[in-house]
Order: C-alpha cells, then sequence, then structure tokens
C-alpha cells in the first residue's frame, strides 16, 4: 500500500483544516490537484498525509482518484473516506504538489499511540519541536 504526504496550506491546525474541507467540498471530502498521480493504482486503500507546520498531523483514507472538468481545466480529484485522523505528530519538511510515502513509514493513528502509551501532549511536541529537539 502506498501513501501521500500533501501540505495543508493556510490551516494552522487539522480543526481549521476540516473547516475548510468541509466549507469547499460538503460532507464528500475531497482535494483537487493539477496532475493524476502516475501511481494512482497503488494509492487507492492508502492514506493522504497532511503537513501542518512542517509535521505529519493527520491522514484522511484515499477511496478514489478522478479526473474531473472545472473551470480551472482538467484536475484530479483525490475523494476521503472521512475527515482527517489525527496520526502521532512526525517532522516533514514542506514541498509542493505531493510526495509518495511508504505504508511501513507511516506514523501510527494518535489513537492507537495513546493507547500504547507511546504519544505525548499536542503541546509538549509543539514546544520540543520549536527548540528543534524532535
Amino acid at each position: 500500500m502506498l501513501h501521500l504526504t500533501k501540505v495543508a496550506v493556510g490551516c494552522p491546525d487539522i480543526e481549521t483544516l476540516v473547516r475548510l474541507q468541509h466549507e469547499r467540498w460538503g460532507d464528500a471530502p475531497c482535494s483537487l490537484t493539477r496532475f493524476m498521480p502516475k501511481r494512482a493504482d497503488e494509492l487507492i486503500g492508502g492514506s493522504l498525509f497532511w503537513i501542518i507546520r512542517h509535521r505529519l498531523v493527520a491522514r484522511q483514507p484515499i477511496l478514489s482518484l478522478t479526473m474531473v472538468t472545472t473551470e480551472w481545466g482538467e484536475k484530479c480529484r483525490i475523494g476521503y473516506g472521512s475527515a482527517p485522523i489525527p496520526v502521532a505528530a512526525v517532522p516533514r519538511r514542506a514541498h509542493q504538489g505531493w510526495r509518495y510515502f511508504d505504508a511501513d513509514d507511516a506514523p501510527a493513528d494518535l489513537s492507537a499511540a495513546d493507547a500504547a502509551g507511546e504519544a505525548l501532549p499536542v503541546g509538549m511536541v509543539r514546544e520540543l519541536q520549536s527548540l528543534w529537539l524532535m
């Protein structure tokens, strides 16, 4: 299984990402991007991991990848299976477009990490990352 990473431009937190997706797409969360990923078949069943403030912080399961015609021309519509699911924060550099991401490197969902006692409180993670200790 293969995943994507994408920067949530203009989103300071997961709540803003959820709000913007709902405002733009209603109850059918999705994203539009310029091109169809070359490895699209491998992405179905994977997730799109969102980068916010240089950290992977959430994921959305990828249900579909289709080409659609918009007022801006042909775009690839990435359809998601749910609202963003918080994951254990992992540092990531910002980038343009998307990057492929192997399933072996995917961080655990935050609820699963909490259950295992591995997750740090969000405020502590932010503080450690601001000090470049994490």
